[in-house]
């Protein structure tokens, strides 16, 4: 069973995928789908962070995603604290809208589920090692025997080649990549990301690659096989610091929190506190010396253009703070923002979820229903017609193992 959207159902799909009046569909396992993925269903065979990530994003966008855990459950689950009523927010923070079954490989009743969930399923999505599904006949070939029109998508640390034996952890890929040799000052070692930003980034990847996959699907019926690797996704999430390598030769060094090609662009001291300036062109420049009141600096020659505040920003930076010395960092936030210039507060993140409430983002929804409800993360995008939903909290271990063996005994047949 291979579920369509933005076709008519088909006769396979009036179990499980049909629309309801008003447009809506009910998913594999008898809900109210609405969103702009609803009717497609997702084998989620991935655990810890990118595959994860990438597989709530669909599921909040209406996917029905079935989380196939080892019975000791994903790796998450324990890496605690902090944690919510006991449970780690790791797992929390990205396996809301799933729906989870644990199946022991070694077992052959299981092993059959397994193919069975990856046979029956619009996308698989997984991040074992290279070639560790094989063996279990779980790699997308032989998916693809039984399910033509599969989208499969593995994600994997450093790809299938010269890289397959490495583990793929983000700060490994961190390190290996080059960011590390980014992040920190001039006179400290490398740091990590404070977040595991290639997971994401390469979570993020996984998607587009699978939302790619399924629109080429409409059009030809056939499905394909995703790669997606960490390694490569941080090459391509580095933009600007790659591609001066690779067009000028240059191989760049920690700044702290100075830009390489744009000045003033880094926190500043006030009088109390510290503030962002993000001054990106010539205009935003003379803005701000109108404000600072040194309007002389915007024809001085050292300062005139941007490439030349790059080269002497250590004449002017001086300048700015004695300026800057005057108020607090709260009081130039709102004389700033007045006079449109880019400017930010320091925020822990508590400080960034209120901010983000302040300016009306909504940044926090309510998972689920009723006493077992929590509060999440709301996702990004924002849908005119089809919007995210977020009906069902992060899964126990096995929690919906009737259900799924239910919808399995309807919607594909056992060999």
């Amino acid at each position: 069973m291979i579920l369509q959207t933005n076709a008519a159902p088909s006769a396979q799909e009036t179990d499980d995928g049909d629309r309801q009046p008003g447009g809506a569909y009910r998913d594999a396992f008898g809900r109210s789908a609405s969103g702009p993925l609803a009717g497609i269903v997702v084998a989620d065979f991935g655990r810890v962070l990118a595959g994860p990530y990438c597989t709530m994003l669909l599921a909040d966008l209406g996917a029905t995603v079935i989380k196939v855990e080892s019975p000791s459950g994903d790796e998450t689950r324990a890496w605690k604290p902090p944690v919510f009523e006991g449970q780690s927010t790791y797992y929390l923070s990205i396996n809301r809208n799933k729906r989870s079954i644990a199946l022991d490989f070694g077992d052959p009743d299981d092993l059959e589920t397994a193919r069975c969930i990856a046979g029956s399923a619009d996308v698989v999505i997984e991040n074992f090692k290279p070639g560790g599904l094989d063996r279990f006949g779980l790699d997308y070939t032989s998916i693809a025997e039984r399910n033509p029109a599969v989208v499969y998508a593995s994600i994997t640390g450093f790809g299938t080649a010269g890289g397959a034996e490495l583990p793929g952890y983000d700060l490994l890929v961190q390190a290996m990549s080059g960011l590390m040799s980014l992040t920190g000052d001039s006179h400290t070692p490398g740091y990590r990301s404070g977040i595991a930003v290639f997971d994401v980034i390469t979570g993020l990847h996984a998607a587009i690659g699978v939302l790619s996959a399924l629109h080429e699907r409409g059009k030809s019926g056939r499905g394909q096989r995703i790669e997606v690797n960490l390694m490569s996704s941080a090459l391509s999430g580095m933009v600007n610091q790659t591609a001066g390598f690779l067009l000028s030769g240059n191989v760049p060094t920690r700044m702290g929190n100075e830009h390489p090609s744009i000045y003033p662009y880094e926190p500043f001291p006030t009088a109390k506190g510290e503030i962002i300036l993000g001054i990106g062109n010539d205009r935003q420049f003379r803005t701000l010396c109108g404000v600072l009141g040194v309007p002389e600096l915007v024809t001085d020659p050292k300062f005139a253009a941007a490439p030349d505040r790059s080269l002497n920003r250590s004449a002017l930076r001086p300048i700015l703070q004695d300026k800057l010395a005057a108020r607090t960092a709260s009081e130039w936030f709102d004389i700033f923002t007045e006079a449109r210039l880019p400017c930010a507060p320091i925020n822990d993140v508590r400080g960034g979820m209120e901010f983000a409430q302040r300016l009306g983002l909504e940044p926090i929804v309510e998972v689920g229903n009723g006493e077992d409800a929590l509060p999440g993360v709301r996702n990004p995008i924002t849908f005119s017609a089809t919007p995210a939903s977020y009906d069902l909290v992060p899964p126990g271990i096995d929690a919906d193992r009737g259900d799924i063996l239910q919808w399995l005994q309807s919607a594909v047949p056992r060999t």
